[in-house]
């Protein structure tokens, strides 16, 4: 399966859908400089939605966890919503809770995020 993102607006929320298996790759790189370059051109809260999301490897959990970083940075507000299955299971193996907020769906990180 090949990985598709997309970006919208809630309010003053960006949003970054990404579905499919995000591994070490072009996509996942190209996915990577769309996020930063959100982030330098001014974006500060934004949730990273991934119920579509099959799959991640280690340079998928590094790149979440980067742009998190840089969010941080620029004292904005990322958050990963809607991680299922094997997914979250990741998540949960690598503790990224302790990093990057985690919610359940789209909707309570936006509400967070409000």
């Amino acid at each position: 399966m090949i990985v598709e993102s997309s970006t919208r607006k809630i309010g003053e929320i960006d949003i970054v859908e990404i579905s499919g298996r995000l591994s070490l790759g072009n996509t996942l790189l190209s996915i990577e400089k769309s996020i930063l370059n959100m982030i330098e051109q001014g974006s500060r809260r934004m949730v990273i939605n991934l119920p579509g999301l099959i799959a991640i490897d280690s340079a998928g959990v590094g790149m979440l966890l980067g742009c998190g970083g840089q969010m941080e940075l620029h004292q904005g507000r990322l958050r990963i919503a809607g991680a299922q299955g094997g997914v979250a299971r990741t998540f949960d193996i690598v503790h990224m809770e302790r990093v990057v907020p985690l919610d359940a769906d789209l909707e309570t990180a936006c509400r967070v995020l409000e």
